[in-house]
């Protein structure tokens, strides 16, 4: 603007020293012109509005939403030209397929009548779980000689979360009743009244039910039934996924892979009527939405852009942790927090296991899921085993010889490996988790 208004200025001051009355005339058009294209664009600018609608915001990997965008023109000018732009991360439309597949035209050019409006829509299909922001929308118009622009967000952004992919324990019986143990319990939870541990002098106290009475009987003396404890142990998930150990070129894949693994295991122990929990050192994908600027005018496209972004950035250094239950509300936390968790430069595996280990029950065996592990995390995992903890560690790598090395590693430790190699190995991965729990 201030460039053209030099312009007329020059030609006005050129023309008067001249004296050439069409160059004065040029400078006069000009001013006129400029001043003419700024008030409609202010006009078209300020009566432009628009509203998003979203068939679901929450998915299943392969499911499809549909996205509505509703451009609305409240003034009394029809607008020649509104470049319309539905903002999607970069990072969504990375790869291939990337995360969330864009079918028709999320940036349109329209023309809007007097009071007027137009629908625009198009459809994402979501290969792979995530939390997504879909929007802002942007806004641009301006005047026919491109003299005016004037860029705004328009339709606050939604948030779109897709679950992880569960895998099923195919040919496996859920509801097979056996004791759950393999671990050593530091005090009995509840006795099992079917199995019959022994017999013992009774005690004050004791319930009647408990009385043996053949053998006090025999004796002549009250004694005692004596049951072995039972306990429903579970699985506490640990879920690495720091940039160090988990590298960018094995991504998306191995992320994806260990989120999947992670919501299928949960999935199984839930079925069995046995308590899961997570912990994780990623970075909830929530935390790095920005939430101020949507309603704000901007002077280029870019700095529009760049406020109707995401984070990239999180200085979290707070493990994520779902607590240890067997609730459906407990399993529905465990997926929303493996859809949103990203690799993150915080805490690694080994300071993970120190940050959470007041959080890991005793009772519960605790299930690592890891890529390329420090020596330092394999100490760490290595020194909570020996305290105590029922340890399995779960290696997401294809290749073979690299599961070999890091399971020698790990038998080393005492800690049983399993190979998480592909996404048909999850079934079988979650059935050997749920028969050792």
């Amino acid at each position: 603007m201030m460039r053209w208004l030099a312009l007329a200025a020059l030609f006005l001051l050129i023309g008067m020293i001249l004296g050439a009355p069409l160059l004065v005339y040029a400078g006069y058009v000009l001013v006129a012109v400029l001043f003419v294209s700024r008030v409609l664009t202010d006009r078209w600018s300020s009566g432009l509005s628009a509203e998003r609608q979203v068939s679901l915001l929450e998915a299943k990997v392969g499911q499809e939403i549909q996205v509505g965008i509703v451009l609305v023109n409240r003034s009394g000018w029809p607008i020649p030209w509104v470049l319309v732009e539905d903002l999607l991360p970069a990072s969504a439309l990375m790869y291939t397929p990337p995360n969330l597949e864009v079918h028709g035209q999320r940036v349109r050019v329209v023309l809007l009548a007097k009071e007027g409006r137009k629908l625009l829509n198009y459809r994402l299909t979501c290969h792979r779980r995530g939390y997504y922001q879909i929007g802002p929308t942007v806004l641009e118009t301006g005047d026919l000689l491109g003299l005016q622009r004037r860029f705004q967000i328009a339709a606050e952004p939604q948030f779109l979360l897709v679950y992880p992919r569960v895998i099923p324990l195919t040919g496996f019986d859920v509801a097979s009743p056996r004791p759950i143990g393999e671990i050593q319990l530091t005090h009995a939870l509840v006795d099992d009244p079917t199995r019959l541990a022994g017999v013992r002098l009774y005690q004050p106290g004791d319930p009647l039910r408990r009385v043996h009475w053949k053998a006090t009987a025999r004796s002549g003396e009250l004694h005692s039934k004596v049951y072995e404890p039972t306990c429903v142990a579970g699985a506490m998930i640990v879920v690495d996924f720091h940039v160090r150990s988990n590298p960018q070129r094995h991504e998306p894949l191995r992320g994806e892979l260990a989120a999947s693994a992670a919501a299928s295991i949960a999935q199984a122990l839930y079925e069995l009527a046995q308590p899961a929990g997570l912990v994780s050192n990623g970075r909830d994908a929530a935390e790095r939405i920005r939430t101020e600027g949507w309603r704000v005018e901007y002077g280029t496209r870019s700095a529009a852009h760049a406020a109707a972004g995401m984070r990239e950035a999180s200085d979290r250094l707070r493990p994520v942790v779902v607590g240890l239950g067997q609730t459906p509300q407990t399993i529905q936390e465990i997926h929303r927090t493996l859809a949103r968790l990203e690799r993150t430069d915080g805490l690694t595996l080994a300071q993970l296991l120190i940050e959470a280990e007041p959080r890991l029950s005793r009772q519960a065996s605790v299930l690592v899921i890891l890529q390329q592990p420090t020596k330092e995390d394999l100490a760490a995992m290595v020194s909570l085993s020996r305290r105590g903890w029922m340890l399995t560690a779960a290696v997401n790598t294809y290749e073979p010889s690299d599961f070999a090395t890091i399971a020698g590693a790990l038998l080393a430790g005492g800690i049983q490996p399993l190979h998480l190699r592909d996404f048909d190995a999850i079934s079988a991965l979650c059935r050997r988790v749920v028969q050792r729990s």
